[in-house]
């Protein structure tokens, strides 16, 4: 009796392990063989006997498989574990490429004249009714004044004679700190005859002034902070 009562409980374990072997699937039949050979011993197996053996077919219904732990403790059924979400980074924003800082470079000084030459020299000359006026020749200017002239009686003559009296302008060179400022009188003077003289002489007295002007832009007069 306790000999049949341990085959069967050894069948009962066979259809466990059978059913744990089987799909995860709903409950069903799963077909148990009892096999004896000729000398009595005793195999239970989940397929047909081999010829010559004693077998004995028994249905028994299976639960859905339930996995065993380690050391053949009933293991409780695995939770499914989520699956670790990942974290998308937001795409970071690209910003805008600054462009390097460029130096600003300071403001061109004003174009200046370099040159440290003094402008040719000037004579100022004294007409003989105190008109003064500057002139870069050298010799002094003469002028004729018309003379009166009488009769033998002392009246005013009627004749075709005529006489002159011969002046000579004073000159005297100008100062050396003293050029720049007589040049920019001169060239001052020289543009208000070029403006308001007629259209027969406006060209050369232009060209009169205009090289003026650039006696004084090519000489140390162009700077003002260099001149007296």
């Amino acid at each position: 009796m306790w000999r049949r009562m341990r085959r069967w409980r050894l069948l009962g374990m066979m259809a466990l392990s059978v059913t744990a072997m089987g799909s995860l699937a709903d409950a069903q039949e799963v077909a148990i063989y009892r096999c004896t050979d000729p000398t009595g011993a005793l195999t239970v197996q989940n397929m047909p006997c081999p010829k010559g053996m004693q077998q004995q077919k028994k249905l028994m219904t299976a639960p859905a498989a339930v996995p065993f732990a380690p050391g053949g403790a009933t293991a409780s059924p695995a939770r499914a574990t989520p699956a670790p979400q990942q974290r998308v980074a937001a795409p970071a924003v690209a910003s805008a490429p600054v462009a390097p800082t460029t130096p600003v470079a300071p403001p061109a000084p004003a174009l200046t004249s370099t040159s440290t030459l003094p402008p040719p020299p000037l004579f100022e000359c004294t007409t003989h009714d105190n008109g003064r006026y500057f002139t870069e020749d050298r010799e002094p200017a003469t002028r004729c004044l018309p003379m009166q002239t009488t009769n033998l009686a002392g009246g005013p003559a009627t004749g075709g004679g005529s006489a002159c009296e011969v002046v000579t302008d004073r000159c005297a060179p100008v100062p050396d700190q003293s050029l720049c400022e007589a040049w920019r009188k001169r060239a001052e003077q020289a543009e208000s005859t070029w403006r308001f003289s007629d259209e027969a002489q406006a060209t050369e007295r232009k060209e009169r002034f205009d090289q003026m002007r650039r006696v004084l832009d090519e000489s140390r007069c162009a700077n003002p902070t260099a001149t007296p």
